[in-house]
């Protein structure tokens, strides 16, 4: 393993045919307290509860298709979109907007944030409005992209990081954690499987746990069901997730939170299977 942030790195060089992942990493992530992470359980909390408490998983009945067009929902959006500095998002925030002024004029137009995607957004604002800077988490309109800065983070500063990847029989997800599922028709097998491509654009989709327990994972994520969605994940006896059912996105990591675990805060982080034995 202690190759494999080099060969990383390599990999990324190579990937320029796509979108390009965020600049090389020059200054090691910094440290934050607890409250952060409180913080972010909160908000996620809050937004779920704002849109309705609707709640998705095995042996409960499809959500109704939700209320991302409805009027209290398009400054939800727009507070989503606004965390994510980047062109795409500006673009998106302008197509809706103009359909918000259209739809308040009575006219018909497609739907109001009916596109593009807005699930990545909302992971993006949650980590920014617990205070979580660019250079500990990139903001992105596309979950691919935010993941291919953590793996590269952890690559370079294991002992720095604040979120690492873990495979799913590796750990069982706890609150603050982010759960990733390939939306793909050939999904990847297990989050090293990303470092070859990074750069390039995958269908992704990462929930943010609040809540484990009573055999399930209680994950909030936006998008779902066109709404902030809660999704029950069934846990073991161990807590880690169980095989998703048939049709289902496959889901190929657990992404740590180590958010107010790391000194000064919490001593002893665990170093990061990407760079066994390489010193952030």
């Amino acid at each position: 393993m202690r190759h494999l942030a080099g060969a990383f790195l390599a990999l990324l060089a190579l990937s320029g045919c796509a979108v390009a992942p965020p600049p090389p990493v020059r200054e090691a992530p910094i440290a934050y307290p607890p409250s952060v992470r409180e913080r972010l359980l909160r908000i996620a909390e809050a937004e779920w509860v704002e849109w309705g408490r609707i709640t998705a998983g095995p042996g409960l009945p499809r959500p109704p298709a939700g209320s991302e067009g409805a009027t209290a929902s398009f400054p939800r959006v727009l507070a989503y979109w606004r965390a994510v500095p980047d062109a795409e998002a500006a673009a998106a925030v302008s197509r809706n907007r103009a359909r918000w002024a259209a739809q308040l004029e009575g006219r018909t137009v497609e739907g109001v944030w009916s596109e593009p995607a807005w699930s990545a957004a909302f992971v993006s604002f949650l980590m920014r409005g617990a205070g979580v800077d660019e250079r500990e988490f990139h903001a992105s309109a596309s979950h691919a992209f935010y993941l291919d800065a953590i793996l590269r983070d952890a690559a370079e500063f294991p002992a720095r990081a604040p979120f690492v990847p873990h495979d799913v029989v590796e750990r069982a997800p706890e609150p603050g954690d982010l759960i990733c599922a390939d939306r793909s028709r050939h999904p990847l097998p297990g989050w090293r499987a990303r470092l070859p491509e990074a750069g390039q654009f995958r269908p992704m989709h990462c929930d943010l746990v609040i809540r484990t327990g009573a055999g399930v994972a209680e994950a909030v994520g936006g998008n779902v069901a066109d709404a902030v969605t809660m999704t029950l994940y069934e846990t073991g006896a161990d807590g880690r997730l169980l095989p998703r059912r048939p049709g289902e996105p496959v889901v190929f990591a657990i992404v740590e939170n180590r958010l107010g675990r790391l000194p000064p805060f919490q001593p002893g982080p665990v170093i990061s299977a990407l760079s066994a034995g390489k010193r952030g």
